[in-house]
């Protein structure tokens, strides 16, 4: 999802644009400060805006997961990362040319007239801070690309705040106090969203191609060659700041699918072992329930096969600038879902 900050001053027009039932994010009139999460800069789409930011977020992706079959963690409560935040984007000169390009093509003369009194008349700012060149830099709004994926009740609350926060300067060494400025534990968390982790390729006895059978058990496990941990980093190097996230294995939840099953162990979780292997591969020999896997006690319907889905839960925390012992996330978690045929097998007695 992608968002265009014109400014505070565009607040109205630019949330009865968000507001709309399908878009995530719109572009609000006059265009500006887009952030991608997929590269290191950002380039506007609008023609009339400077592209340029110093301080826009830089991710290291090199120890996450890659491939076909990975995909983004679902934290395990109902927080979210954040989905906008205020960062070093402009020196005077970029900020000056930037907001005055923009002035210059909207109607609203009232609201105009306040941005120049704001940055340019001395309440607070004299001439966009010119006379600073060097020492410091200007703070916009960055915002989190998901897409098209629509936005939650709680990212519009987000959105609306950083549309109500002015642009600020703050000098180069200067930590600022204001909302959603960019800090360690918010790249963290911006880092948190770039994850990815292997699909959880389950084997199965019998296997998943093959009907399970009623009272029989099946077995269900995990290579240790298959899950590890993965890691980014994000980084606004004129800041010296660096926050990295990683995502451990700890454990698989199964979901038979339905009520009418028994999951071993009872719990539902199998918990990693020391190898780093989930389960108990299946052998010939192998005799009672087994440690990791399922027994169904009613076959499914004729072309309704039960929906078996194996979760991993990744144990997920960050260590970075100021922070350098691990500090908790919220777990997160991604699935696979197989749908399993079950049948019952009659004995005749004579």
């Amino acid at each position: 999802m992608t968002l265009s900050r014109l400014g505070a001053g565009a607040l109205v027009a630019g949330m009865t644009l968000l507001c709309g039932p399908t878009a995530a994010y719109a572009t609000t009139p006059g265009g500006g400060d887009e952030q991608s999460g997929q590269s290191s800069g950002t380039n506007n789409n609008d023609e009339h805006t400077i592209a340029a930011k110093a301080g826009a977020v830089i991710y290291d992706r090199t120890k996450n997961g890659a491939g076909k079959s990975v995909g983004p963690v679902t934290p395990s409560t109902n927080w979210t990362p954040p989905v906008c935040w205020f960062a070093p984007d402009y020196d005077p000169k970029s900020f000056k040319a930037l907001w005055t390009d923009r002035l210059s093509i909207t109607g609203d003369k009232a609201w105009v007239a306040s941005m120049y009194d704001h940055y340019e008349k001395g309440h607070p700012y004299t001439d966009w801070n010119l006379d600073k060149a060097g020492k410091g830099y200007w703070w916009t709004a960055d915002f989190r690309d998901d897409g098209d994926k629509p936005m939650s009740d709680a990212d519009r609350a987000a959105v609306s705040a950083c549309f109500d926060t002015m642009d600020f300067w703050a000098d180069t060494h200067e930590r600022p106090k204001a909302p959603n400025a960019v800090n360690p534990k918010i790249l963290s968390e911006l880092a948190y969203a770039e994850l990815r982790v292997p699909d959880t390729e389950i084997s199965l006895n019998p296997d998943a191609k093959a009907p399970q059978t009623v009272n029989l058990a099946t077995w269900a496990w995990l290579d240790k060659t298959a899950f590890h941990p993965v890691s980014v980093t994000a980084s606004v190097p004129i800041l010296g700041m660096t926050a990295t996230t990683t995502a451990t294995p700890v454990g698989v939840t199964l979901d038979p699918g339905t009520s009418d099953a028994d999951v071993y162990p009872a719990s539902g979780i199998c918990p990693l072992g020391k190898d780093g292997s989930i389960g108990t591969p299946y052998t010939a020999t192998a005799q009672g329930t087994p440690p990791c896997g399922v027994t169904y006690r009613h076959a499914s319907g004729a072309g309704s096969p039960y929906h078996f889905k194996a979760t991993v839960t990744w144990k997920i925390s960050w260590t970075g600038t100021d922070n350098p012992q691990p500090v908790d996330l919220p777990d997160g978690t991604f699935g696979t879902t197989t749908d399993l045929t079950v049948r019952e097998i009659q004995t005749v007695v004579r």
